[in-house]
């Protein structure tokens, strides 16, 4: 990865997921953990911020927000994107045909890592009329990832079973990817993504990334609702 030139050396999937957060504020609903720049986080990311991170729950409904604060004296390039796990199957629907629909019924493109960057080509979308219906050898190539198009919702449901309703906020790329095996499905809603095969190794230079300036913040938000 380069900063205006400079490499640092970060892995796949940023720092944040290997960091440890603070709990600063919590009740019986909610809580809230914050995330400061430490000298190894600064090794690979050389600037100043707070990340904060809220789960809210309300009846059914789980709110996860995660707000970014520029604390540095110069502009901040970043992605976030978040790595939400489901039961595949839903509770109560082992046997049952589970699918994806798109609240705007649309076809997005797909794409697909190589060597953990972005290949550019566009492949025809998983989608038919706004329904993917999942199965484990889609996801042999690794994640599903839809650049553009999946709109601000979706329900990820079985067959005259349960299902989980989302909403998405500043969110506009979407991933789906299940590890090999695994009894779940990935539902990974993001604002930037890995950079693409033969472009610049700038973090401001990936696709979607986010350039915050000095003393401002940015937030990014999904809802997770259980309907029958």
């Amino acid at each position: 990865m380069l900063v205006d030139g400079t490499a640092f050396e970060m892995n796949q999937h940023g720092f944040a997921r290997r960091s440890t957060f603070s709990l600063v504020a919590a009740t019986d609903t909610s809580c809230r953990f914050d995330l400061s720049p430490s000298d190894a986080i600064r090794a690979v990311y050389p600037f100043e911020f707070l990340l904060s991170l809220t789960h809210a729950v309300e009846g059914r409904t789980l709110t996860v927000t995660a707000e970014v604060e520029n604390r540095d004296k110069k502009d901040m390039p970043f992605g976030i994107g978040f790595h939400s796990a489901f039961l595949w199957p839903l509770p109560g629907a082992t046997g049952k045909e589970h699918a994806v629909t798109l609240d705007n019924g649309g076809e997005p493109a797909m794409l697909r890592l190589r060597d953990g960057l972005i290949d550019p080509e566009r492949l025809a979308s998983p989608f038919a009329a706004g329904r993917l219906i999942p199965n484990a050898a889609m996801f042999e190539a690794d994640a599903i990832i839809l650049p553009e198009g999946t709109g601000e919702g979706l329900t990820f449901g079985a067959e005259g079973g349960p299902a989980l309703k989302f909403t998405f906020d500043n969110l506009p790329n979407l991933a789906l990817w299940q590890k090999p095996g695994a009894p779940f499905l990935c539902i990974e809603p993001w604002h930037g993504m890995a950079p693409e095969i033969g472009t610049s190794s700038e973090i401001a230079a990936r696709p979607y990334s986010v350039l915050l300036s000095p003393g401002k913040s940015m937030r990014f938000s999904f809802t997770v609702e259980i309907v029958e």
